[in-house]
């Protein structure tokens, strides 16, 4: 693999992995994991189904999350990045993780924002989803432009859950 932002990678990633104690690091990573993050979101859309009466919110958070794999897989297979710690190993660029918990926290909030009068509910997504990206970072299971191009990758599913949570609570 090669390209400019590559080197810079690398030495970033050599600096912070493990500069944490990996009991913390890891606990932070399972915030990704599908059996921690779906169930989340699983409740916020019952939530906005209760509140709002409509579907379309709901259904469009589901989609987004089911959609992670197909965009994330795909991409791993490509590039074939190696890991951090195991240079062995391919298939870590993107991160799934952290798109798992990107689209599951983040969609919660916009899911329920709405019915919210404080910023807490987008406040704590986003800390959620920053907390799973800094513990795969520091666990060295991903490097940095890993999880920064997972959050990239899912601006357009969640742009999609806020459209469809927008035009819910407008009607």
């Amino acid at each position: 693999m090669s390209g400019p932002l590559l080197a810079p990678d690398e030495r970033l990633s050599r600096v912070l992995v493990r500069t944490v104690p990996d009991a913390v690091t890891e606990r932070l990573s399972d915030l990704g994991n599908v059996p921690v993050a779906v169930p989340v979101l699983v409740l916020a859309m019952a939530y906005s189904v209760r509140r709002c009466r409509a579907w379309a919110p709901a259904l469009t958070a589901g989609l987004a999350m089911a959609l992670v794999p197909a965009v994330i897989v795909p991409l791993k297979e490509w590039t074939a990045r190696p890991g951090p710690l195991e240079p062995w190993a391919a298939g870590y660029y993107p991160s799934g993780h952290t798109a798992t918990a990107a689209v599951a926290y983040i969609g919660a909030a916009l899911l329920t924002g709405p019915y919210s009068r404080r910023p807490w509910p987008m406040a704590g997504a986003l800390s959620l989803t920053a907390a799973t990206a800094t513990g795969l970072i520091l666990r060295g299971w991903h490097w940095p432009l890993d999880v920064l191009a997972s959050c990239f990758l899912c601006i357009p599913l969640l742009l999609a859950v806020r459209r469809a949570a927008t035009r819910a609570v407008g009607d």
